[in-house]
């Protein structure tokens, strides 16, 4: 039931109008990581740190099952660093820094014990490295997801193209789902997206859900409403995680278990926006994740009689 997780692992400043934190944990392998692993274990971390990235925080990864055999820690320069600040929304902010630092030099090398893992989920990052990685797996996935922006989009479209014919799952929001294929109707857009290799499209709608296409079938999932959203960054890769964990702790990847696999994400995406980056992340236990999912369940699940 192994696991690979390929993304960043960094440091984050955050500001929303409802706090601000000038230095936590990030990082789209971060957030994944800390939701897939309450599914699966164990999880084979691919990524590159700096310095400042603490032994405390690579611990608190291990004790939850993350291998990081394949995370290289750069001892000359620092981890990769975002900032941003949130408008009231929460839906739009404002990009204040990115330094890549060691981010500008990863190379990603997958160790020879994470040969044989059944399950790949490639967080948003450079189409080259993720096209890299699979090139690197002497056998194909059980299941294979990337996660991209509309970034690449933008800089990096060839690659982008080649790596959708290599991967099952393309996840994307839903302006990027528009992007991709140049359609407005995103059941269009999920259509010429599968043209283009990934046999699921999984768009994020943000607080209102997400979609689940498969050749001419559709689930819509909704997002739990939530009254209190303290901090959005990292939802879509905690989305992503619960996604994939759930996907690798089942071995099962027919689209009525993507159906349920979607909800488990979206209830690990829930807690991820209740506190500053994988704060809650780190706190809930199974318990808790049960009752989230069933609130999930209870929120689609009625009765109609038609006269």
């Amino acid at each position: 039931m192994s696991l690979i997780i390929v993304g960043s692992m960094a440091h984050d400043a955050i500001e929303t109008p409802f706090g601000k934190t000038d230095w936590i944990v990030g990082g789209a392998a971060v957030y994944a990581a800390y939701a897939a692993s309450n599914f699966v274990q164990p999880i084979n971390q691919v990524s590159i740190v700096g310095y400042d990235f603490t032994d405390e925080e690579l611990a608190d990864l291990e004790r939850r099952g993350v291998n990081m055999e394949g995370v290289k820690k750069v001892a000359d320069k620092k981890s990769f660093f975002w900032s941003g600040k949130y408008h009231m929304d929460m839906n739009s902010r404002d990009t204040l820094v990115t330094d890549l630092n060691v981010l500008a030099d990863f190379d990603p090398v997958l160790p020879d014990s994470y040969q044989g893992s059944e399950f790949l989920m490639l967080g948003n990052g450079v189409p080259a490295l993720q096209i890299s990685v699979m090139k690197q797996l002497k056998e194909r996935p059980k299941l294979s997801v990337l996660d991209t922006m509309n970034f690449w989009m933008d800089t990096a479209l060839d690659d982008l193209r080649h790596a959708l014919t290599m991967i099952d799952v393309l996840m994307v929001n839903d302006s990027e789902a528009r992007q991709l294929s140049g359609q407005y109707s995103l059941v269009k857009a999920a259509k010429d997206i599968q043209k283009m290799g990934p046999k699921y499209v999984i768009i994020k709608k943000g607080e209102h859900g997400a979609l689940l296409f498969h050749g001419d079938k559709v689930f819509v999932a909704p997002a739990l409403p939530l009254e209190d959203v303290f901090d959005p960054t990292g939802a879509g890769d905690t989305f992503a995680g619960g996604f994939i964990g759930y996907i690798a702790h089942t071995r099962d990847v027919s689209f009525e278990n993507m159906k349920t696999a979607i909800i488990v994400g979206s209830a690990m995406a829930s807690f991820c926006v209740e506190k500053f980056g994988p704060t809650r992340l780190k706190e809930i236990s199974k318990e808790d994740i049960d009752g989230r999912i069933r609130q999930f369940v209870d929120l689609v699940n009625f009765d109609i009689e038609l006269r």
